[in-house]
């Protein structure tokens, strides 16, 4: 595995002056988000893929899983903690499959990355069903954790997507949509909290923000689905519908106040729309807050 392979480069890096040890490691960042250019295309077709089965049928409550053992396990786990506050992703559609369970997110269990039972058991516990999604991250491709949760999750029906940075590896091959990016050795070796580890964490910034994209929950380049939780937000809502309702600051809080601090209502609210129509306007276009405006007359 290259991930795992020693570079000739930097074996005397701990004889280096620090500056062009850090130098060396930037460029190694750098190189790991240039590596996920090739995969445009692969991560697009998973969001889409992904957004299509979690608004199928909203009454199931579809779920976005993610799952990982190790330093993969916790960007997965950073990834999905920050879609409730930044999307209002709901609490109860959100479930993380981490090897050793979530304890592992501040103490290392890594011998239970080979535990495949476990995961199975996992899966099944869970009651993964055909309307969830499984997203699998493992550097190396082939994490029996990661690699049998994903079998499992596919086998009952979810779509699942696997996330590595090693070609040809167990992971991305299992998952209905495999996404690769091979980030090479790293310059600590090993060390897969570095290049892989930035490369995971981008893709899946990526991936879950296209989903939440194509899922209807960002209009005009704005979180308006954005949970409401304190002062700053607050400011940014009202900033918000200011700009989408082309209202003053005074209606714009006025507006949020009535729908409840939710932003798309009040963005209806405020261009005219007591809140019973405008949450009749949102339910009947999939609480898609560009479809809802393009649907009335003078809609953006």
């Amino acid at each position: 595995m290259s991930t795992e392979a020693i570079d000739p480069r930097y074996v005397d890096i701990d004889q280096w002056p620090t500056t062009l040890a850090v130098e060396a490691m930037l460029e190694g960042q750098m190189a790991a988000i240039a590596a996920i250019g090739s995969q445009a295309l692969a991560i697009a077709q998973a969001a889409e893929a992904a957004a299509a089965r979690l608004s199928q049928d909203r009454a199931q409550k579809s779920r976005l899983v993610y799952v990982g053992a190790g330093t993969s396990g916790r960007v997965a786990v950073q990834d999905g903690v920050e879609l409730y506050p930044t999307y209002n992703w709901p609490e109860d559609r959100l479930l993380f499959l981490m090897a050793g369970g979530l304890d592992a997110l501040t103490q290392a269990a890594e011998g239970a990355e080979d535990d495949a039972a476990a995961a199975r058991a996992a899966v099944a516990v869970a009651q993964i069903a055909p309307n969830d999604v499984v997203i699998g991250v493992a550097a190396s491709g082939r994490t029996p954790f990661t690699c049998a949760a994903i079998a499992a999750a596919r086998e009952a029906g979810a779509l699942t997507i696997g996330i590595a940075n090693n070609a040809a590896t167990p992971l991305p091959d299992a998952a209905d949509h495999g996404i690769v990016v091979d980030t090479g050795t790293e310059i600590i070796a090993g060390s897969t909290r570095m290049k892989a580890g930035t490369a995971q964490k981008a893709v899946l910034n990526i991936l879950s923000t296209a989903i939440m994209l194509r899922l209807g929950l960002i209009y005009r380049g704005r979180m308006v689905n954005m949970r409401i939780s304190n002062a700053k937000l607050r400011k940014r809502g009202e900033a918000m519908i200011c700009d989408l309702a082309q209202v003053d600051q005074a209606a714009a809080a006025q507006a949020l106040d009535m729908a409840g601090q939710d932003i798309k209502l009040a963005v209806l609210i405020a261009r005219g729309f007591d809140r019973q129509a405008a949450e009749s306007l949102l339910a009947a276009h999939g609480d898609n807050l560009a479809d809802a405006i393009g649907a009335t007359q003078g809609g953006a």
